[in-house]
């Protein structure tokens, strides 16, 4: 199935399993009502002709007579559809005996070719009287006396009774079975979201943690899901504690490297001027290596980290002021929208790549750099957005084999230009750690627009 809601997935299992078992449900009690209504319609119209048959005998002079009482005053009712009729066979004169309700109608009879005698000698099969009524009759031959005379006997009863008696009934059974169907639903939903609530409190619980309001899950959780979410609280832990761990160790690192740079700095002053300039710009370039390489290694070890949060437009904006201090010939503005967003990322790390980028674009603007923040997309896994941050001057720029050129590592397109080729390359790689992405385009000023994109967790108005 397609990711989506648990709750929504077992609502519609149940609510199809429910509306699949009424139906059945109703289909088969309908048929069975049907089926039982048949059967004793047929047993009445046996005791009526077993009646009619006990009543009727034939006279001194040959001919037919009786009068059968069936204890229904629908015999007594023209058009009713229910009839008696008897008929005269061999040997056998003088009229008809039928109920009233025929009158002088006549049944039609099918051949037994047609319908044939049962081993009990009866045979059943549609009809219709004069009164456009549907007619199940049923028929016999009997012989009235020991010299072989005989006569017919039919009774027929209204089928529309029966079918208006069974269409009724299922009328009733569907709306009964609807309501308790439409109640089971409720009472079914109410006992799933009752049931998954724990899961939802988990997952209300998460997200503080990605939105950086909580550092564990706090709750009581049923015995269930309990082991889960100690797992998750300790894997957090776990995680923060590797991270507090990586950054120790990078401390340590750096601050050990330190040292030994800075004396080789710092003899190189004692150095002919060429070889000076060699040592230094070698122990400077081994310097940003250095911290390049252990700022990649403390990303590593704190990347897709839960608690990973820098709200973005205090550190956009902390650092359009101090550029705006340090190149008061430029005019520098920032542009966020919204104004709220949040990274998922270090701060120092969103510092080190903007401030690279708008010392960058510092170098080369005539008059203005311009930061702008704006929601770019979603992740493919549907949890975090995408902010881009667009770091825009307007300087001479750069074709499209200098913009490929000038995210190589340690390369310089201006010489003229302090710096050590790094920066960008710096950026790249902070932007690639986050799973985001980094290009140079050409701005609308006409001069380098440096696009950064970066995972974020939320956006606030």
């Amino acid at each position: 199935m397609t990711r989506g809601s648990l709750t929504a997935r077992v609502l519609l299992l149940a609510t199809l399993w429910a509306v699949i078992a009424l139906v059945a449900i109703a289909i088969v009690i309908s048929q069975l009502y049907r089926n039982g209504s048949e059967r004793a319609f047929a047993d009445l119209l046996r005791a009526q002709l077993n009646s009619v048959i006990n009543t009727v005998s034939i006279d001194e002079n040959g001919q037919l007579t009786g009068r059968p009482q069936l204890g229904d005053l629908v015999f007594d009712q023209p058009g009713s559809g229910w009839i008696w009729l008897v008929e005269p066979l061999t040997d056998v004169s003088g009229p008809r005996l039928s109920s009233v309700s025929l009158g002088q109608e006549s049944l039609d009879v099918p051949s037994l070719s047609e319908v044939p005698f049962d081993p009990r000698y009866l045979r059943f099969y549609p009809a219709s009287d004069g009164f456009g009524n549907q007619l199940e009759v049923v028929e016999t031959e009997v012989e009235l006396d020991n010299q072989g005379r005989a006569a017919r006997f039919r009774v027929a009863g209204n089928r529309d009774v029966l079918d208006a008696e069974i269409a009724g009934f299922s009328r009733n059974l569907y709306l009964a079975l609807a309501l308790f169907g439409i109640g089971s639903l409720l009472v079914n939903a109410v006992a799933i979201l009752y049931g998954l609530r724990p899961l939802d409190h988990a997952r209300q619980a998460l997200g503080r943690i990605r939105a950086g309001e909580a550092d564990q899950l706090d709750g009581a959780f049923p015995r269930e899901i309990a082991p889960l979410a100690g797992e998750i609280n300790a894997l957090i832990d776990a995680n923060r504690r590797v991270v507090e761990r990586a950054r120790m160790q990078v401390g340590n690192l750096a601050h050990s490297l330190k040292t030994p740079i800075a004396v080789l700095i710092n003899e190189a002053r004692d150095m002919t001027p060429d070889h000076a300039k060699l040592v230094r710009a070698q122990a400077e370039t081994m310097q940003a290596q250095v911290q390049t390489y252990l700022d990649r290694a403390r990303i590593a070890a704190q990347r897709g980290s839960v608690l990973a949060r820098t709200d973005a437009a205090p550190v956009i904006e902390r650092l359009v002021r101090v550029m705006a201090k340090l190149n008061r010939d430029l005019e520098f503005s920032a542009d966020i929208v919204p104004h709220g967003a949040v990274l998922a990322m270090e701060s120092q790390d969103l510092e080190e790549a903007l401030g690279n980028l708008i010392e960058n674009a510092a170098k080369f603007a005539r008059n203005k750099v311009v930061v702008r923040l704006r929601p770019a997309a979603v992740q493919e896994d549907g949890q975090r957005a995408l902010f881009r941050i667009d770091v825009d001057d307007d300087g001479p720029g750069l074709d499209e084999a200098g913009m490929a050129e000038a995210v190589k590592r340690g390369r310089r397109l201006d010489e003229t230009k302090p710096g050590t080729g790094l920066g960008l390359s710096i950026v790249d790689e902070i932007a690639s750690e986050y799973q985001g992405s980094f290009a140079l385009a050409r701005a609308q000023s006409g001069g380098l627009s440096a696009r950064l994109t970066l995972p974020g967790v939320e956006t606030g108005a």
